[in-house]
């Protein structure tokens, strides 16, 4: 069994980028001065000639990764979520999804979970943009071994793809010397026949310990992990939604455009069933520390546990 390994997404993403350099040479990493904060300071100090630092100047930033990309480069164009994918919006759109270029969009701090830093900066809207531009990958992987897969995965695919980052540790899940990531492809981490949660990011280690607690109660819920929301893996999604009757959606993003709108989506048209969606309900944030906002905002076990069991009663 691999290690288990305690620490943030946005650090198993420099980790990554720094592991990954030797054998993919035309990775070039940009960062939008906050190389500090989103861990690209790593591949700074190991590969200094393969990067740069755009200043504050997103949108540029993602115009820089473009042209290095038409030139045979592999750019990761890094900030925070709320800057790479919110205030660069255009550029993404126009100079990297329109002529399906090969940059890799990467959005640190994303998510309630930013805490001190607040509303402007807690990006719960990142996945909706991202997901409204024809030809985006986007991944949300939910612990450190699944963000170095990811990253990996993101240099081996050739056109455009957004990745996001979390601020906040999180304990390693995917421990097994057996784990495989797979674009576009769900994780069953967990069986059940009651009633289905899926769940993205820094929520499945969440929804984990939500199982656990409702196998106690006497509910025996399946749990899927999603960390390629788009392509969505609908094939997984519709068999546990036939196969249970219920779907419990969870992420640290605005309910509106994200996980959880893309599962109802894909029921509506092709398997109506029953959806409840447990993420930010279309509000903003507000500064403070990140567990306790998580808690208030219902990002947390208990509250997976306690929406479940209504959607059951009903």
């Amino acid at each position: 069994m691999a290690e288990m390994v305690k620490k943030a997404t946005r650090e198993s993403y420099g980790e990554a980028l720094v592991e990954l350099a030797e054998d993919y040479p035309q990775v070039v990493v940009l960062d939008a001065d906050l190389a500090a904060a989103t861990k690209t300071g790593m591949f700074k100090k190991a590969y200094p000639e393969r990067f740069i630092d755009c200043g504050i100047a997103e949108c540029n930033m993602v115009g820089i990764a473009a042209g290095l990309a038409a030139c045979g480069k592999i750019p990761f164009a890094t900030s925070f979520a709320m800057f790479s994918a919110g205030r660069a919006f255009e550029q993404v759109r126009n100079s990297v999804g329109y002529p399906k270029l090969n940059v890799k969009i990467v959005g640190s701090h994303a998510g309630i979970s930013v805490g001190e830093d607040g509303a402007t900066h807690q990006c719960n809207e990142d996945i909706a943009l991202m997901r409204t531009i024809p030809g985006m990958v986007i991944l949300n992987p939910a612990d450190h071994y699944e963000m170095k897969a990811a990253v990996k995965a993101a240099i081996e695919y050739h056109g455009p793809v957004y990745i996001r980052l979390g601020r906040l540790a999180v304990e390693s899940f995917n421990n097994s010397d057996n784990y495989k990531f797979e674009l576009g492809k769900g994780i069953t981490l967990r069986d059940g026949k009651d009633i289905t949660i899926v769940a993205t990011g820094l929520m499945v280690s969440r929804a984990i310990k939500a199982t656990e607690e409702l196998e106690k109660q006497g509910i025996d819920a399946r749990l899927i992990n999603i960390h390629t929301i788009k392509p969505l893996d609908r094939e997984l999604i519709l068999k546990a939604a036939k196969e249970t009757g219920r779907i419990i959606t969870v992420e640290e993003h605005n309910i509106i455009g994200g996980l959880g709108e893309a599962v109802c989506s894909l029921l509506s048209e092709e398997c109506p069933t029953p959806v409840t969606r447990i993420g930010v309900k279309d509000v903003y944030g507000h500064s403070g520390p990140a567990v306790d906002l998580l808690d208030e905002f219902g990002l947390n076990t208990s509250n997976i546990v306690e929406v479940t069991k209504k959607a059951l009663n009903k």
